[in-house]
């Protein structure tokens, strides 16, 4: 494949991906990012990965000559070993995200407490609930004993019962 004609375009391709991922991660690893940062920093660093890859195959002599150096080969091995051992879980378990044990504190609520943090009756959660496919039969009941134990069908059930901005 002749990449020679769209040189002029790849290497700005890589830098301008590189720019906005290295922004938005570092936005995001000090918890400043806003907007559509994580968005960008998620979808656009195919960007990124496809630009570096045509890049790779425009410059593939001048690629392997680095295999050749040993220095060159230490840093792209320890780099290969991280990544590796960066699919270990961390502590033996698989971690949950910070916002879970309150999402799952919410879930396990009885529905009349539910409906205490939602601003609204509990006869009203039961019905959102209802709409949502779950049947709620007591106000002791949770959101956990509708749905189970996942907790990314407590969070869709919580959404629907929860109010979308603060009051």
């Amino acid at each position: 494949m002749n990449l020679n004609p769209h040189r002029p375009w790849i290497t700005p391709l890589v830098i301008g991906a590189f720019g906005l991922s290295a922004v938005t991660g570092v936005l995001m690893f000090f918890h400043l990012d806003s907007g559509l940062n994580k968005t960008a920093h998620e979808w656009l660093s195919w960007a990124m990965v496809i630009g570096v890859l045509l890049h790779l195959l425009l410059n593939m002599g001048a690629f392997k000559r680095y295999f050749t150096q040993t220095t060159a080969r230490v840093v792209v091995g320890v780099f290969a070993l991280v990544l590796a051992l960066s699919f270990i879980p961390a502590g033996g378990a698989k971690s949950e995200p910070g916002f879970a044990p309150p999402v799952r504190a919410l879930a396990h609520a009885p529905i009349s407490v539910l409906a205490q943090v939602a601003g609204t009756s509990t006869d009203e959660v039961k019905a959102k609930l209802q709409a949502a496919g779950f049947t709620a039969t007591s106000d002791q009941q949770s959101v956990a004993d509708l749905v189970g134990k996942d907790l990314r069908q407590q969070i869709g059930a919580l959404s629907q019962v929860l109010p979308k901005t603060p009051s």
